[in-house]
């Protein structure tokens, strides 16, 4: 982020306006609506930022431009100079105004036509009178917290509120029937409200891979309970304030024992929190989620599970592998190279059938194992194979190979990065790997 966004009250205070053509007119708008008291000049005189908390220059002489910039900018002045980034210390926004609700969005000054392109589009979505809405809650802040002094009960109230019939009525102008509503509202909330955990899946890594009902409560959540595999690009979706509490393992260092995780979740619940327990992948393959289930239905916490999409999915469709094919594949088979007690404990004589997928999750370690028991088990040493390393990412890359090769060209390969390895007919009608 290379600007920092921020929205200043510039009411009763006085911004210098340099120039006085149409360019100067446009940005003196939208400076009356905020309620600042505009000192408009054609020429500068450094005396002219006394007093201002805010300079901005269009329509004048470039001599001029460059005095007020470093002028303003030496006195700790915010100043803007109109298509002119390098003399600006701030720049302006596309704004939508629905006051009290106001949006802006930048491009941080690459491309202002595109800002106003996504304004647009924000503007088709919000409905015109979003701002009643704000200004709705606004009037029953202080009610609020005296009723609710909890902040995950306040949260969770609002929620409600502002999705419920109170916003129906704002928002279709019936404006006293909404404070009523609102009101009624506020006066049958529990003061205490129950928790709540949601197993949601985060997917490969990609933000964009994230369901939308993902991504909705995430932006709802009180904590996000998160494991390692959860990348950061999917963690910034989240609700800025939300506490973050890391749970994940690398390799078989555990930050937190899956007891310990189950209990942490029920006590968050039990303290009225709503808790994202984020999960990468899919909560239910090969996650852990059905332990956490049985700890939360056990201590009758309610609680829901959100689909993510899982590793095989995202490593095949990366590396432009079909997972079944009519000629290739007509089954798949999820399966896990993790060991137990030194072994590999899979079935390899139903593995090694013909016709079919196998997709492995935590195989790298135990790649020569694999190798030994599906070719003991009758499996051809050329049937086709691949490593897929952070698929559904960016950084995606595979490595092909037949299970009689893979264990060994994967020695000099693979980096460290989450990997799936993917082996069967179909594997061959794969796309071939970048060149790095």
């Amino acid at each position: 982020m290379r600007h920092f966004p921020a929205f200043l009250d510039l009411r009763g205070r006085t911004v210098l306006l340099l120039g006085s053509g149409e360019v100067a007119a446009r940005k003196a708008e939208p400076l009356r609506r905020a309620g600042a008291i505009i000192r408009q000049a054609d020429s500068f005189a450094p005396a002219m930022l006394d007093g201002v908390v805010l300079a901005v220059g269009a329509d004048a002489p470039d001599a001029e431009l460059r005095a007020l910039s470093e002028a303003a900018q030496a006195r700790g002045i915010p100043v803007n100079v109109v298509d002119r980034p390098a003399l600006c210390s701030f720049i302006t926004p596309a704004i939508i105004d629905r006051a009290p609700v106001t949006v802006a969005v930048s491009t941080g000054g690459a491309a202002p036509v595109l800002a106003r392109m996504i304004r647009q589009r924000i503007e088709t979505l919000l409905p015109p009178a979003i701002g009643t809405l704000a200004a709705l809650a606004e009037r029953f802040q202080a009610a609020i917290r005296a009723r609710l002094p909890d902040l995950a009960a306040r949260r969770r109230f609002l929620d409600q509120a502002l999705t419920g019939a109170p916003a129906d009525l704002a928002l279709a102008g019936r404006v006293e029937e909404a404070e009523a509503a609102f009101a009624a509202a506020l006066d049958a909330s529990d003061t205490t409200p129950p928790g709540i955990v949601y197993l949601v899946g985060a997917g490969p890594g990609a933000a964009d891979l994230l369901t939308l009902r993902a991504l909705r409560l995430m932006g709802e959540a009180d904590v996000i309970v998160h494991d390692r595999l959860v990348t950061a690009e999917v963690l910034d979706m989240a609700r800025r304030d939300a506490e973050r509490i890391l749970v994940g393992k690398a390799g078989a260092a555990h930050s937190l024992p899956q007891d310990g995780i189950n209990a942490l979740l029920v006590r968050l619940a039990r303290e009225g929190r709503r808790v994202v327990r984020l999960k990468g992948g899919d909560p239910y393959v090969f996650g852990r989620g059905g332990d956490e289930i049985l700890a939360l239905r056990e201590a009758g916490i309610a609680h829901e599970v959100v689909p993510g999409v899982t590793a095989a999915l995202a490593c095949a469709a990366s590396a432009g592998i079909p997972l079944t094919h009519r000629d290739a594949a007509r089954t798949v088979t999820f399966a896990t190279g993790h060991l137990r007690d030194g072994r590999l404990d899979l079935d390899f004589a139903a593995l090694a059938r013909p016709r079919q997928t196998i997709a492995v999750y935590m195989g790298l370690a135990s790649l020569p194992l694999l190798r030994d028991g599906l070719v003991g088990a009758g499996m051809d040493p050329a049937t086709p194979a691949a490593i897929i390393e952070n698929g559904g990412t960016d950084r995606a890359r595979s490595l092909p190979g037949t299970i009689g090769t893979i264990a060994a060209l994967a020695e000099g390969w693979a980096s460290g990065a989450p990997a799936l390895v993917l082996v069967g007919g179909a594997v061959a009608l794969g796309a071939p790997p970048a060149a790095s």
